[in-house]
């Protein structure tokens, strides 16, 4: 559901930008405006990023290897690191250059008429694009707010795709208020700020998407409430008496890696044991769909171990008792 909804709000994305690149361009070479020049590398900029993800939800698709057993899901984080990238070094970087340039040597806008209309034509195309990539979040959203559910997505691409557009609309808004401030006071020093405030913008928003996919790229457990049913189905209390501990990874947006050490009865045979693991999987992948990857230890449930806590050297990230090369 979430790679569906991502590829459409992806081509309207896509569509809506090559259309708004090609207009802003255009009044940039009448108008000579450097808020045009700015916002249309952007929306070059946001075409490039979104043909990026696509490329990052076809190579995800790939099958496993031997040699990356996990499969690719990853690709789709990865691709979605590399947009951060360039929308902080050709989007942001650039238009912050070009403001700071125009500021220093402003001159007048020719043909006023060119940016302006640009500028309403690209507002209500990024709408468009904005309103499908809400409409396309709203059900993978549930009761979560907008800034919840950026943080905690695990599909990358409508997180990208919603704060590309957010970003570009206020962009086009500080775009026509420079190109406004310099018709108005005949000074085209504005719309250098103009550019400078874009700049700043695409960089910050940059910053976030960098800070979430590299979050992704780490590796990012299931969410509480996915972790909850876990929890819930694989105890039975008969065969199952309790979770000793778990660990999720995501291994893609749709694909999750559960590993976890159960406690069974002392007295159950090999095959009743063998049984149960199996039962629990089932549970487990009827109830979380996405849970592909599940491995079950069983073991014997001990409070005076469960007392002593998790053995550090044992957890992952936790001291390497090998760091010391012997």
């Amino acid at each position: 559901m979430s790679a569906s909804g991502g590829t459409r709000a992806i081509v309207a994305a896509l569509g809506a930008n090559l259309a708004i690149a090609a207009s802003k361009f255009v009044a940039f070479a009448f108008s000579g405006s450097s808020s045009m020049l700015a916002e249309g590398v952007h929306s070059l900029a946001d075409s490039g990023n979104q043909f990026l993800l696509l490329v990052g939800g076809k190579k995800a698709q790939r099958e496993a290897t031997p040699q990356h057993p996990f499969g690719y899901g990853r690709e789709r984080y990865i691709y979605a690191f590399l947009v951060s990238i360039v929308l902080f070094s050709v989007g942001g970087m650039f238009a912050i250059y070009e403001g700071y340039e125009k500021i220093s040597h402003p001159h007048a806008l020719e043909n006023w008429y060119w940016p302006v209309a640009v500028l309403v034509f690209a507002i209500l195309a990024e709408g468009f694009s904005f309103r499908t990539a809400i409409k396309e979040s709203k059900e993978l959203r549930g009761s979560l707010s907008w800034s919840q559910f950026i943080r905690r997505a695990k599909a990358p691409e409508l997180p990208v795709v919603l704060l590309e557009d957010f970003g570009a609309l206020i962009g086009l808004v500080l775009a026509l208020g420079g190109v406004g401030l310099s018709l108005l006071t005949g000074d085209g020093v504005w719309d250098g700020v103009g550019t400078v405030c874009i700049g700043v913008l695409l960089v910050c928003i940059a910053l976030v998407l960098a800070a979430e996919t590299k979050s992704l790229l780490l590796g990012e457990a299931a969410g509480l409430d996915v972790i909850k049913k876990i929890e819930d189905v694989t105890v039975d209390g008969a065969s199952v008496t309790r979770i000793i501990h778990m660990r999720t990874l995501h291994l893609g947006p749709e694909e999750l890696l559960v590993a976890a050490k159960i406690a069974v009865r002392h007295d159950d045979t090999a095959a009743e044991v063998a049984a149960a693991i199996d039962a629990a999987e089932d549970r487990i992948r009827t109830a979380v769909p996405i849970a592909r990857v599940i491995y079950l230890e069983p073991d014997i449930y001990s409070e005076a171990e469960a007392a002593k806590g998790p053995d550090p050297a044992a957890t992952p990230g936790g001291p390497n008792p090998h760091a010391d090369g012997h």
